[in-house]
C-alpha cells in the first residue's frame, strides 16, 4: 500500500496553521477599551466575541488574523468622524455587527470596513447604515463579502459613497447583499476574476451596478431595480451576466444597462422590464445576447453606431415602445430568432418562425434618436403613415438591420 508523502518544505508550514487552530482562545468583550485591549493583546487566529453594546471608534486597525463576532447585533460609530475598522491582515473575518455613522469626506474615503492590501477575509451578516463607504476593499485577493444588509440615507451623490467598493482587486465573492441608498450599489474598478450573484441593488443615488477596466468578472441572479441610472459597464471584456434583472430604472439618463467599449462578453437569460432603455451600446463589438426579455421598456435596446458584430438571437420583445432604435443607417449586428411582438407575419410552412423577415426599427425612433421633442408625435396617425412608408421602402432605417427569422410563438 503506498502512503502519502509531504515534502519536508511543506511541513513546517502546515505545523504552524494547525498550532494555530489549536491553541487559538475566545476573548469576550463588553466595551470599547476591552475591545481595544483585545485587538492589541490577541495571538494570531483568535476569536473575539463582542457583546451588544455601543463601541464608539474611528480608524482601528486589524494588523493579525482575527476573528471579529457580534452577539446579538452590538453597533460600531464612527460618530460622524471617519472610517471605522481598517484591516490590513490575511485571514480576517467580521460577522454580525452594526456599522454606523462613518461621516463623509470629500477628500477621504470614510469607510465602515476598509480592508487595505489584505486576501483571504470575509465579511459576513453585518449591517451598515448612514456609512459614507460601507466595505471598501483595496489590492485585496479571494475575499467573500456575504448577506450584509447596506442602508445609506443621504440624499445628494456627493455626500455619499458606494455601498461595496472594489479597487485593484482580484477573486472577489460577492452574494446575497442588500444595498440600497448609496451612490453607486456596488463599484469595480480594475478588478479580475470575480463573482456578484444573488445581491439586491435599488434605490441609489447613481447606479445599482458600476465597473470599469474589470475583466472576466461573473454577475448572475442580481435583481438592480429603480437606481437613478440603472447599471454601467465600461471598459471591460469578457464579461458574464446571466439570469438578472433589471427592473424600473427610469429617468432622463437612466438605463437598464449601459454598455460602454465593451468586447467579447455574454449577456442571457436575463429581464429588462420597465426601464427608459433596457440596454444602451456605444463602442461594444463582439458581444452575445442571448434569451433575454425586454419588456415594457421605453427602448428595449439602442444601438450605437460604433458598436459592432453583435448578435442578439432568440431574445423576446414585448410592449416596448422601440423594440431597437440606433443612430446610423447602416447595421454591422446580426438579428436572428427573437420574439417580438409588434411582427405580424405569417408561418406557411409551420416551422415556428415567420415567413417574412421583420425590421425592429421604426423610422420615429431615427427621428426621436436625434430630436427628443418628437415624442409628442408617438401615437399620431401621421407617425404611423411614416412607419408604413418607411417599412415599405426603407431610405432612413438600416436596410440591413433584419430578423430574417423572427419567432412566432414564445412560452412565457
Amino acid at each position: 500500500m503506498s502512503t502519502l508523502k509531504i515534502p519536508s518544505k511543506y511541513l513546517l508550514y502546515i505545523l504552524f496553521i494547525f498550532s494555530n487552530i489549536i491553541i487559538s482562545k475566545t476573548i469576550y468583550v463588553n466595551n470599547t477599551i476591552q475591545l481595544k485591549n483585545a485587538l492589541n493583546n490577541a495571538l494570531p487566529y483568535d476569536t473575539i466575541k463582542i457583546n451588544k453594546e455601543n463601541y464608539q471608534f474611528n480608524f482601528l486597525e486589524i494588523k493579525k488574523p482575527l476573528t471579529l463576532v457580534g452577539i446579538n447585533s452590538p453597533t460600531f460609530d464612527g460618530n460622524n468622524k471617519g472610517t471605522i475598522l481598517i484591516v490590513k491582515s490575511n485571514y480576517v473575518f467580521i460577522e454580525g455587527i452594526n456599522f454606523q455613522n462613518t461621516g463623509y469626506s470629500f477628500t477621504n474615503d470614510f469607510s465602515a470596513i476598509k480592508i487595505d492590501g489584505a486576501n483571504n477575509c470575509s465579511i459576513l451578516k453585518n449591517n451598515f447604515t448612514n456609512c459614507f463607504f460601507a466595505i471598501y476593499l483595496a489590492k485585496s485577493f479571494n475575499c467573500s463579502i456575504s448577506n450584509n444588509k447596506i442602508v445609506g440615507s443621504q440624499k445628494r451623490q456627493t455626500f455619499s459613497g458606494n455601498g461595496i467598493h472594489l479597487w485593484y482587486s482580484k477573486n472577489i465573492y460577492i452574494s446575497n447583499n442588500f444595498i440600497e441608498g448609496q451612490r453607486d450599489g456596488i463599484y469595480l474598478e480594475f478588478t479580475k476574476k470575480s463573482t456578484i450573484e444573488k445581491n439586491i441593488s435599488k434605490n441609489n443615488l447613481r447606479y445599482g451596478l458600476h465597473f470599469m477596466f474589470s475583466d472576466s468578472c461573473n454577475y448572475s441572479e442580481n435583481i438592480f431595480e429603480k437606481n437613478n441610472a440603472g447599471v454601467a459597464v465600461m471598459y471591460t471584456n469578457n464579461v458574464k451576466m446571466n439570469g438578472n434583472i433589471f427592473r424600473n430604472n427610469w429617468g432622463d439618463a437612466s438605463y437598464g444597462l449601459l454598455l460602454k467599449d465593451i468586447s467579447s462578453s455574454e449577456i442571457k437569460n436575463n429581464y429588462f422590464i420597465k426601464n427608459t432603455a433596457g440596454i444602451y451600446l456605444e463602442g461594444c463589438d463582439r458581444n452575445s445576447f442571448k434569451n433575454n426579455q425586454f419588456k415594457n421598456n421605453g427602448w428595449a435596446i439602442r444601438l450605437m453606431a460604433n458598436s459592432m458584430e453583435n448578435t442578439f438571437i432568440k431574445n423576446i420583445f414585448l410592449g416596448n415602445t422601440f423594440d431597437v432604435t440606433t443612430n446610423n443607417s447602416k447595421n454591422y449586428n446580426t438579428f436572428d430568432k427573437n420574439y417580438w411582438s409588434d411582427y405580424n407575419g405569417y408561418d406557411i410552412d409551420k416551422d415556428g418562425y415567420g415567413d417574412t423577415p421583420y425590421r425592429p426599427v421604426k423610422l420615429i425612433s431615427i427621428l426621436v434618436e436625434n430630436n427628443k421633442t418628437l415624442l409628442i408625435l408617438l401615437r399620431s396617425f401621421f407617425v404611423e403613415l411614416l412607419n408604413l412608408a418607411e417599412k415599405l421602402l426603407p431610405v432612413l432605417t438600416p436596410e440591413t438591420l433584419i430578423d430574417n427569422h423572427p419567432l412566432m410563438k414564445i412560452n412565457i
